[in-house]
């Protein structure tokens, strides 16, 4: 049985796309969810795209959904998040590490040398090093508490040619990393693993569908939505440690565990 009742966790990047679904995921099993993004808004309701349009949709799913606006270049807003979950919950039980900054224009369809190398900032900055930062002021309270869960988001891109060279080669790097934050971190009973999400219907991926630039099949297309419940059943298994530094599917947990995809 799945129960996420008096856990908590941080979903970083969450704005909108898979960050957004798994805080969704994360929360109809009861989690207490911080969740963070650049992108706010006063309005009511929400527009789309924004952390509190975030907090509305999985809030009213169960748990608690809670936004913060930042921006994963600027390590001293990181560290005050998790000094604030410290405070306010003394624990963290999950860590997912989800930001990532899309180049624009997108990285794709030409060779490396036809790129700026800014693109390489863009892809390495924030979607690898906001990962390591963020486990680096996470990991205390977990080692802390004996348990934990580290997820890095990431994609076949780091075994195989997806988009780019500077792509694939942060993708690696976020699931090398996981590989080895599971040896530091076996003596302490907390784990760390990477998951990777199929081709999912998030707002990106639809507006490439849109302009002919991607294809989709919606019959097989993931929601936002399965890779939180994947990682919501993970962090429900009493045997988690069995998959400490594994590289994981969306696909190879939902068959594990019996999962329905909600699309």
């Amino acid at each position: 049985m799945i129960d996420l009742s008096g856990k908590v966790a941080v979903v970083t990047g969450a704005s909108k796309g898979i960050g957004k679904g798994i805080v969704e995921g994360l929360c109809e099993y009861g989690a207490t969810v911080y969740f963070t993004g650049r992108t706010s808004s006063d309005e009511r309701p929400a527009p789309p795209m924004t952390i509190e349009a975030t907090a509305a949709s999985a809030g009213a799913l169960g748990g608690q959904a809670i936004p913060v606006c930042l921006d994963h270049n600027d390590d001293v807003a990181v560290e005050a998040l998790f000094k604030r979950i410290e405070e306010e919950q003394g624990r963290l039980d999950i860590l997912v590490n989800n930001v990532y900054q899309i180049p624009n224009p997108p990285a794709m369809g030409k060779g490396f040398w036809e790129h700026p190398i800014s693109v390489w900032d863009a892809q390495c900055g924030v979607g690898l090093r906001g990962y390591y930062t963020a486990s680096v002021l996470g990991a205390p309270m977990m080692v802390r508490q004996g348990h934990g869960l580290i997820v890095n988001i990431s994609s076949r891109g780091g075994r195989e040619y997806v988009h780019s060279a500077s792509y694939g080669v942060g993708k690696a790097g976020v699931d090398r990393m996981v590989q080895d934050f599971a040896i530091e971190l076996e003596p302490f009973g907390v784990c760390a693993l990477s998951l990777s999400p199929s081709k999912v219907k998030t707002e990106f991926i639809l507006d490439m569908v849109a302009a002919g630039k991607m294809t989709l099949d919606p019959a097989v297309a993931q929601s936002v939505r399965l890779s939180g419940r994947a990682i919501a059943a993970l962090a429900s298994d009493g045997s988690l440690a069995e998959k400490n530094g594994q590289i994981l599917t969306v696909s190879e947990v939902q068959r594990e565990y019996g999962l329905i995809d909600p699309r």
